[in-house]
């Protein structure tokens, strides 16, 4: 019975919801960095082959699947060594903040874990860090930046799906009243190929040929994926920042200080 006792009060104590909310973030993270760059790469092949030849016209797309999604995936140390040291890569190493952040969630929000602070008493785990409060803030800035990831990623899910509703239309004719030469997928309407770009648009049986093909396919399906992790990454950041508010109300009403 002592035993039961003594593991039913390390389950009671244990911070499940930041254990679930680390995880989740890893989860996204990985599932954001890995198949974004695998889509991004997908469609300039695809760019390449059927809407313009000249390389000058998707430079920009090379340079964001380069220094925006490769560089900081290329580096999986950033996951550990983040805390210990900055990344200068800007708004990409967000992932990797993330996690960590995450990944320190667990000691800091479970009531009883690690340290007592008192006051303004600095943390002996987290060097510099004098109150909780600072902690979420850090959790929310950072959940209000990867919002915006959120809302980029679903960016490319629509233009794939207005593509591919384009190619239902051609491969179903009687169900629409337009001609199918004029039915076209327009890459520069988009953005993502400048106007001058030859001929920066697809249309007809090319279109469906397009729509047919693996690579179309599977990088529509990449897309979905990164947009579903960055939603997991944006759902475990809001989780920890509702745990580890409610554990600090509850510390504090209870007027034991606040524990970490």
């Amino acid at each position: 019975i002592g035993l039961l006792e003594c593991c039913a009060r390390c389950l009671i104590g244990a911070p499940f919801a930041s254990l679930v909310a680390t995880g989740l973030c890893f989860f996204g993270v990985a599932l954001f960095c890995g198949c974004g760059h695998e889509a991004l790469t997908g469609t300039e092949q695809l760019i390449e082959t059927y809407f313009s030849k000249n390389y000058q016209d998707y430079e920009f797309l090379i340079d964001v699947i380069l220094t925006g999604v490769w560089h900081p995936f290329a580096r999986p140390s950033g996951f550990t060594t983040l805390g210990r040291r900055p990344w200068p890569s800007g708004f990409w190493d967000v992932p990797k903040g993330s996690t960590a952040l995450l990944s320190m969630a667990v000691v800091f929000s479970g009531a009883g874990w690690g340290g007592t602070m008192e006051g303004g008493q600095e943390s002996h785990l987290w060097p510099g860090l004098s109150c909780p409060l600072q902690f979420v803030g850090i959790t929310y800035v950072l959940t209000i930046i990867w919002l915006l990831v959120f809302a980029c990623s679903a960016v490319p899910v629509y233009i794939y799906f207005n593509t591919w509703t384009t190619c239902q239309s051609i491969a179903n004719p009687t169900k629409t009243s337009a001609s199918i030469g004029t039915l076209c997928a327009d890459a520069r309407m988009y953005g993502v190929l400048p106007w001058n770009a030859f001929p920066g648009k697809v249309c007809g049986s090319n279109l469906l040929s397009i729509c047919k093909t693996s690579e179309f396919q599977m990088t529509f399906h990449l897309f979905i994926a990164a947009f579903v992790g960055a939603a997991a990454t944006l759902v475990s950041l809001l989780t920890f920042i509702i745990a580890a508010t409610y554990n600090f109300a509850v510390l504090k009403l209870m007027g034991r200080g606040t524990k970490f």
